[in-house]
């Protein structure tokens, strides 16, 4: 156990990361993995039953949870193939948000369920007058650096009367509020802190669309007919038994961020997700062991995320940030 407690620190010693996800490694995701299987094996079927109930308790208490191999992006593909019909508007964030604009025009003409696809931007939602079946919305996108209150989301889908869709994936566990959405998706690597490789999906309603597809079939995935992310999850016992205290460690990093560049802030604090800052100035460094991100968006500036001392938890100070520079 010490010698993953050193062999982490000192790996984290050699890379600073500025990016979105994964976070600086933590001890806990590599002491926990042990040899399992996903039948049969009573102790890591406990262990996935613990693991579960904590996500969808961070996630604000959905009935349900789906779980499975694969990227936050394939979470988001089924979840959105198995739930959206009629007319669906996606409310336009950045990159992210015009992905979920092009899965929903391939699912269309995949598989007919989807009617008409509108799309908005974000800072003209107050302005909509239209029903829709769904609403889709990237609460924190981190392509920009921007962040819409669910609470937001959620009373702009009651005054459209449709039903709320959210890609998670940079929000959950960071922000409040996944509750009121009917179904979210999202991945093991951001906000969770845990290793890439594992997709969830929240639902609070049944999904209605019949996809004829084995692995783009929620079904198949809730019945557990494939491989599941077993290891995953056992990495993830330990890691959510402390998640507020990791957490912490991303608020004081945000913070500090902030702080340093209060004078480059392009967002009012109602729209500052707490994975990531963007920011009008370019932002440099002159340490090798720094890995800035580099977000997919044209609107200049730069983004720069908060959870490169995971490690450290509630001993974080946000230190990494003096390696950063305008």
């Amino acid at each position: 156990m010490q010698n993953i407690k050193n062999l982490t620190l000192k790996n984290n010693k050699k890379k600073i990361i500025f990016t979105a996800g994964p976070a600086s490694l933590i001890d806990s995701n590599l002491s926990n993995i042990k040899p399992c299987f996903g039948r049969g094996d009573k102790e890591y079927l406990k262990t996935e039953i613990k693991v579960l109930n904590k996500i969808r308790k961070i996630a604000g208490g959905f009935n349900d949870i789906a779980r499975f191999q694969g990227s936050g992006s394939l979470a988001i593909e089924i979840m959105m193939a198995n739930y959206l019909y009629g007319k669906v508007l996606i409310i336009d964030t950045g990159y992210y948000a015009k992905r979920l604009h092009l899965i929903s025009n391939q699912l269309k003409k995949l598989f007919g369920y989807i009617k008409g696809i509108d799309i908005i931007n974000w800072r003209k939602i107050n302005t909509l007058q239209k029903k829709y079946d769904w609403i889709v919305a990237c609460p924190t996108e981190t392509s920009c650096g921007i962040k819409i209150p669910i609470k937001t989301l959620s009373k702009v889908s009651k005054k459209c009367k449709s039903k709320l869709m959210l890609d998670a994936t940079g929000s959950i566990g960071l922000e409040n509020d996944h509750e009121l959405a009917d179904v979210i998706s999202f991945s093991s690597c951001k906000g969770l802190f845990g290793l890439t490789g594992a997709g969830f999906i929240c639902f609070n309603r049944k999904f209605e669309n019949h996809i004829p597809s084995f692995y783009l079939n929620l079904q198949n995935h809730i019945d557990k007919k494939m491989t599941g992310p077993y290891q995953i999850l056992y990495s993830l016992e330990k890691i959510l038994e402390k998640h507020s205290d990791i957490k912490y460690s991303v608020i004081v990093n945000k913070h500090k961020f902030m702080k340093k560049m209060k004078n480059f802030l392009t967002l009012p604090k109602e729209n500052q997700p707490n994975l990531c800052t963007h920011v009008d100035k370019i932002i440099k460094t002159k340490s090798k062991k720094v890995v800035l991100y580099s977000p997919r968006n044209d609107i200049g500036g730069s983004v720069v995320c908060h959870i490169g001392e995971a490690h450290l938890g509630r001993k974080a100070k946000g230190k990494i940030i003096d390696n950063l520079k305008i």
